[in-house]
């Protein structure tokens, strides 16, 4: 077009970006943003996409490190106790715990609900955050679907064993018997059954639908005819064609839109089976909402306490960047302060309620027999979250990674107020109890601990621990705007 107006755009040293177009006179200078408003890039050091694929592929090919050795033979002795403490448990009775009357829910459901919490951050991480285009989940993405995936197995071993007797476990689910016995639909605990069940079949199909492109770069780096076997099989005959994407991107889009649902009804499902009792402590409305933040923010938690140390280990601090472990604290810090929010309301509620046991369950829990469980609790799940609004505590590794075990604990300690101290005082006295755990219920618990780095270090051995095909469309390469990414004439 004869009128068209062409802008020319250049940058002067000392940073501010000229505009110029035919018949004006002089030109327009425009300052550039300051560095506080412009934000640190996702990849660090503007690495290439070759070098992506080498960093992040070379921590499965690489040889077997010494720290990987020293984390994985305790880890799989630990898993050998936690199935050792089961087949215990299974030939001797459920007397071999801790619970009894009136506490007649112990570490079981504690820890049940502690491990269903600890999965929240991966489906978050990756079907909510993916449907809000927050691009800096790339680079945490994978390792937190799969923690999610093993947390979620270490849930579901408890369900089965509290019920006592394993093998009458199979009448849970809708299938017709010799006896004409249904399941009793109006039971949260039957709830449990499917949501937890459904929340680990979509978890597993999302994490390896995002796997597929990256298990055909392993294939097609494999040295050896094992390796390229193994990945091609698993990768699907994937190509990288338009149509393979096309029909990748439509699957992936799916399936987050159906996990984004999962991450609120699993842990408010799991929520329900106390708050549809008639228990004080148990009895309020507040818990679905109060559960699903709570479960969120252990999920970080423990997502910061895998990353913190792995990034420095694996030499990923430029694909992990402390840009990532900032974000992850803002969250944690958000999701810390609903929760502490939570524990206020149940206070206020229990004393507007005019309700004498229900606001002597809560008196209970600060002042009681077990007053160092809830004082731990706020300690670590309200205090120390508060931490994290100051920067030099987010960019402090060692002490995001400290801070981020203190949630942890906390949010156990949290599962176990909720269980132990609202059941251990009754109507009356006659039915009041001191709950202490015995020697299984400790090892079982701390076996679960085996079993997930288990799976985790032999995720890390020979899976891709970041999305190498996601990451790569974060970096200024992948931009057509980006003077990286192929445009010219103009200042980015």
């Amino acid at each position: 077009m004869s009128d068209a107006v062409t802008h020319q755009a250049s940058t002067s040293p000392s940073g501010h970006d000229s505009i110029s177009a035919p018949g004006m006179i002089g030109t327009i200078r425009l300052q550039a943003p300051p560095a506080e408003l412009q934000r640190e890039p996702m990849i660090a050091h503007q690495r290439s996409p070759g070098w992506l694929s080498d960093a992040i592929a070379g921590v499965a090919e690489c040889k077997t490190p010494l720290w990987w050795w020293l984390a994985f033979i305790p880890s799989v002795i630990m898993m050998t106790v936690c199935f050792s403490m089961i087949i215990y448990l299974l030939s001797t009775g459920v007397g071999v715990w801790g619970p009894g009357h009136p506490v007649m829910w112990g570490w079981a459901i504690i820890n049940f609900v502690w491990w269903i919490g600890i999965g929240h951050a991966g489906t978050l991480i990756s079907a909510i955050l993916f449907l809000l285009r927050q691009k800096w989940r790339t680079s945490i993405n994978r390792a937190a679907e799969a923690m999610t995936i093993f947390a979620v197995m270490c849930a579901g071993i408890f369900p089965l064993i509290h019920i006592g007797r394993i093998w009458y476990g199979w009448w849970l689910f809708p299938i017709p018997n010799s006896f004409g016995i249904w399941p009793q639909f109006r039971s949260p605990l039957m709830w449990d059954v499917f949501a937890v069940s459904t929340y680990f079949t979509v978890s597993v199909l999302f994490w390896y639908m995002g796997l597929i492109p990256d298990l055909a770069v392993m294939r097609d780096r494999a040295k050896n005819k094992i390796r390229k076997f193994s990945y091609g099989l698993f990768a699907l005959g994937w190509t990288g064609s338009n149509r393979h994407w096309s029909h990748y991107e439509k699957a992936y889009l799916i399936l987050a839109g159906l996990s984004t649902p999962l991450v609120l009804s699993v842990h408010s499902i799991v929520s329900l089976d106390f708050s549809v009792s008639q228990l004080p402590g148990w009895h309020t409305t507040i818990f679905p909402p109060y559960f699903v933040a709570g479960a969120v923010f252990s999920g970080f938690g423990m997502v910061l306490s895998l990353l913190v140390p792995l990034r420095r280990l694996l030499h990923l601090e430029d694909i992990i960047t402390v840009r990532h472990v900032e974000l992850m604290c803002k969250v944690t810090l958000a999701t810390g302060s609903i929760v502490g929010y939570a524990y206020g309301m149940e206070f206020f509620i229990a004393w507007y309620s005019g309700n004498p046991y229900e606001r002597y369950a809560f008196i209970n829990r600060a002042t009681g027999h077990y007053w160092w469980a809830y004082w731990a609790m706020i300690t670590c799940n309200v205090v120390v979250p508060q931490f994290f609004w100051f920067k030099k505590v987010r960019t402090c590794m060692w002490l995001v990674f400290i801070l981020s075990i203190l949630v942890n604990i906390g949010m156990w300690f949290e599962r176990f107020v909720i269980v132990v101290i609202s059941l251990h005082r009754d109507f009356i006295p006659a039915n009041w109890g001191y709950f202490r755990p015995t020697w299984v219920d400790i090892m079982q618990y701390l076996g679960t601990f085996g079993l997930f780095f288990t799976f985790f270090l032999l995720f890390i051995r020979f899976v891709p621990i970041i999305a190498i095909a996601e990451v790569k469309g974060v970096t200024p390469q992948a931009d057509p705007h980006h003077p990286l990414g192929g445009a010219k004439g103009g200042h980015h």
